[in-house]
């Protein structure tokens, strides 16, 4: 995973809308294709993106694929986040 991946798969509104979805829990591939009006194919895309960047994890039984949100990925970008801020903070209090 590297933020470039990261920065990219989060770019999509799809794929946040697919993040917010797994928020709720872990959903099958055909659950999360339902919630839009787009291929199977395209959402497999999407989902790609998603488990390159290391978004989101995928764990499969018997015939389905279960996704669910890596929220550890997310708890690194922010402390990033939170460390470019503090920072920023820093030279603004000198």
């Amino acid at each position: 995973m590297t933020f470039a991946d990261t920065f990219k798969a989060l770019s999509n509104p799809v794929r946040r809308e697919i993040l917010n979805l797994l928020k709720a829990g872990r959903l099958s591939a055909g659950e999360i294709a339902g919630q839009f009006k787009m291929t199977g194919a395209t959402i497999s895309h999407h989902l790609s993106i998603l488990k390159k960047a290391d978004l989101i994890t995928e764990t499969r039984e018997k015939n389905y694929i279960y996704y669910d949100l890596n929220a550890s990925v997310l708890e690194e970008i922010m402390v990033w986040f939170a460390d470019l801020r503090g920072n920023h903070d820093e030279k603004n209090q000198s």
